[in-house]
């Protein structure tokens, strides 16, 4: 189901654990997945469960209680907003509202060209640059006014 670099890498998560644990490494192979696979399916779930050698029903448990999981296609490029209180109190809705009104979405969909979903975040951590939002779960963006965010959405438009 996956390619042979991403078994390897699991492999490599794998290693970290003794034999009888290796359902420690599923949050990385998840995230390999997922990277790989653009979402976490239900087939996925059930490969990565048979590999790592686990009930896929313990798999799914983890890839729907982390909100960095996707279980559902998602566009090209996820802009997670992050509106938790410290965020909140520093635009972070606003910033949400703006994007929503942008893209023409709400949160959990997806622009009809399959370049943006766009999605509520829990806290990232970074409350002192608020607002703050993650893309496609590995670059945090920080102070994001409406001229950032309108930079960062021509950026990731012109990747395509």
């Amino acid at each position: 189901m996956l390619s042979d670099a991403a078994y390897a890498r699991i492999d490599r998560e794998l290693a970290k654990y003794p034999a009888d644990q290796r359902q420690s490494a599923v949050m990385a192979a998840l995230a390999i997945a997922q990277r790989e696979q653009g979402w976490v399916s239900p087939e996925v779930v059930r490969d990565l469960a048979a590999y790592i050698g686990m009930p896929p029903i313990a798999v799914h448990e983890v890839a729907t209680f982390y909100n960095m999981y996707d279980t559902r296609p998602v566009g090209k490029h996820k802009l997670s907003v992050c509106t938790n209180l410290p965020c909140a109190l520093r635009d972070g809705v606003k910033a949400g509202e703006y994007l929503k009104e942008k893209l023409g979405i709400d949160y959990n969909e997806t622009t009809p060209d399959g370049l943006f979903t766009l999605k509520e975040s829990e806290c990232l951590g970074a409350c002192a640059d608020a607002p703050v939002m993650l893309v496609n779960n590995h670059r945090m963006c920080s102070f994001m006014s409406n001229e950032q965010l309108d930079a960062l959405i021509a950026e990731l438009k012109a990747q395509g």
